[in-house]
């Protein structure tokens, strides 16, 4: 029974050694990647197949020599490799051990019934490959070594003469080979713990990320010195740096962690030689052991490209730490997917800016489009009195003047609707100046005081007084109202004229301005620009009716079909 214990434990003693072996192969990164693969190829299959021909021909050697016999763990090797990876590896690994443990005892006892075991034992192994669930592979893995060995120990029976020799051989190795079966349950284990640790880490990594990018997205709407320093102190407070630091290709834009005294960042600091090389090449830098750094004994640095839309590069993302070797795979991967998101955060911040940008161009030059209309009709108007009343003239330019003063100082600044109005009644006056008694203009007005863009009220008054009272022959009015309501206030302008065609309300809605709506079709984009709903404009009896609603600050646009 001693005995039996004794053999039990050498088995375990092989097995443990193969197991080491397998442990710090798990190690070695290369190896690492090979067994964490799902899709090998042929070379990589193939040097996995040698790995465990090796394992198993080297326990042959291993073995403990007993009445003639070997108590190995070569089944364990072949079982393994070929639940592991397949028939490419257990196959191989079975024949190829069988076939050197005959030759090298051809006219031993058992060197027949180990080949037949071995070649059984992968082609055992390939089946539990392609037919087991893979969270009970230790232990078809286990059952199946198990087989294979009391299969040895029958054939060692069958094929042993004179049969008393079979039986003292398989009483003395029988028990000590089935139960170290057992070991195979942990090659396994090991192995596929492996891929469990790869992705638990990538789902850590997968989590830190998130929360970087949660916290540090509020910081990319406006491209900043101090908004980039609050995203490098998240990101080094959530790996555990010492520091970290974002750069342009020339200078470091922000820094957080150990050193920072050393940044005043109102200031320019260039960037580093090894940085400069990691902007130039392209490439991520990655220095475990740096022998010395002119900032706070920095020993670990992982610098990585910032590319815009995968173009050039635009910057660079550095994080430091003061012990050597800090920086694992891991670690790596987690910095690597931290600036592609910093990357494409930064585009997309930079594409609001252009697009803010471009939509304040465009505002501008539909301002600009408005300017010149209302003073060629003001001029026009100041001309016809200059003979006919010059006090008049002169009272009518100073008007000019003031409107025009005032509208060069804006800028594209909002205004308050007070000083719209003004702007409003400046160019009335010029207005009933040509028209005389023809045209009566009443302000129906809520007092209210929000802010609005320049220019939006005179057009329509202006449309309604060329369009509404100049064609008619009589007397006209043009009301201008506003009316303060919960959410918004609502601005209309009315006239008396002839009303307006409906395919005109047609073409203001759809942007397309002809040469009666100019204004109109100016005020309805911009409004559009600025707010996302244009003017509403009804037909009335007799005139036209336009308005527009302004939201309050904290409001929103109310659906209403009554303009």
């Amino acid at each position: 029974m001693i005995s039996d214990f004794l053999r039990l434990l050498a088995v375990f003693e092989r097995a443990a050694l193969m197991l080491m072996m397998l442990f710090f192969l798990t190690r070695i990164r290369p190896f690492q990647s090979l067994l964490q693969k799902q899709n090998r190829s042929a070379l990589e299959l193939a040097t996995v197949s040698v790995l465990f021909c090796a394992f198993a021909v080297f326990s042959t050697y291993t073995g403990l020599r007993v009445e003639g016999a070997l108590i190995n763990v070569r089944i364990i090797a072949i079982i393994a490799g070929g639940i592991l990876f397949g028939p490419w590896v257990g196959i191989p690994a079975g024949i190829v051990s069988g076939v050197h443990r005959y030759l090298i005892d051809v006219d031993g006892y058992t060197s027949l019934p180990c080949l037949l075991s071995s070649v059984v034992a992968g082609l055992l192994a390939t089946l539990i490959y392609y037919r087991a669930r893979r969270s009970r592979l230790w232990l078809y893995g286990i059952l199946a070594g198990m087989a294979c060995e009391g299969l040895t120990m029958l054939l060692i029976l069958l094929l042993t003469k004179p049969h008393a020799v079979g039986i003292a051989i398989v009483s003395k190795i029988g028990v000590p080979m089935i139960v170290g079966a057992i070991c195979i349950g942990l090659i396994i284990r090991l192995v596929q713990d492996l891929n469990d640790e790869k992705e638990l880490i990538a789902a850590r990594q997968a989590k830190l990320a998130m929360d970087v990018a949660n916290q540090t997205l509020p910081y990319f709407h406006q491209i900043t010195r101090s908004a980039f320093e609050s995203v490098c102190e998240i990101i080094r407070r959530e790996i555990g740096a010492d520091a970290v630091a974002i750069t342009d290709t020339q200078d470091v834009l922000a820094y957080a962690g150990t050193g920072r005294e050393c940044y005043a960042l109102e200031g320019h600091h260039a960037i580093s030689q090894l940085t400069r090389e990691a902007v130039e090449s392209g490439q991520i830098l990655l220095n475990n052991n740096l022998r010395s750094y002119n900032l706070s004994d920095f020993h670990s640095v992982i610098i990585i490209p910032l590319r815009e839309q995968q173009e050039a590069v635009t910057g660079t993302l550095k994080i430091y730490y003061r012990r050597r070797y800090r920086i694992t795979g891991a670690l790596r991967e987690l910095a690597v997917g931290l600036s592609q998101l910093m990357s494409t955060q930064m585009a997309v911040a930079r594409m609001e800016q252009l697009r803010e940008g471009a939509r304040k161009a465009e505002f501008s030059a539909l301002q600009s489009k408005i300017n010149p209309h209302f003073l060629f009709n003001a001029l026009n108007a100041i001309s016809s009195l200059i003979r006919l009343d010059p006090d008049k003239a002169r009272q009518l330019i100073a008007s000019l003047a003031d409107y025009l003063r005032y509208n060069l100082a804006r800028g594209d600044r909002l205004i308050d609707l007070a000083e719209e109005l003004m702007q409003v009644r400046n160019y009335i006056a010029i207005e009933q100046a040509r028209f005389g008694d023809r045209l009566q203009v009443i302000f129906a007005l809520d007092p209210v005081s929000i802010s609005l863009p320049s220019l939006l009220l005179q057009p329509l008054v202006e449309n309604a007084i060329l369009h509404g009272i100049q064609p008619r022959s009589g007397p006209g009015r043009v009301t201008i109202e506003v009316r303060d309501e919960p959410e918004r206030v609502r601005i209309a302008v009315r006239d008396t004229g002839y009303g307006i065609s409906q395919a005109v309300i047609e073409q203001v809605a759809r942007g397309e301005p002809s040469g009666d709506s100019i204004g109109l079709s100016n005020v309805q984009q911009r409004l559009q620009l600025l707010y996302g709903e244009g003017l509403r404009i009804r037909r009335l009896e007799p005139g036209t009716e336009v308005c527009f609603y302004l939201p309050k600050a904290g409001g929103a646009h109310a659906d209403s079909d009554h303009c």
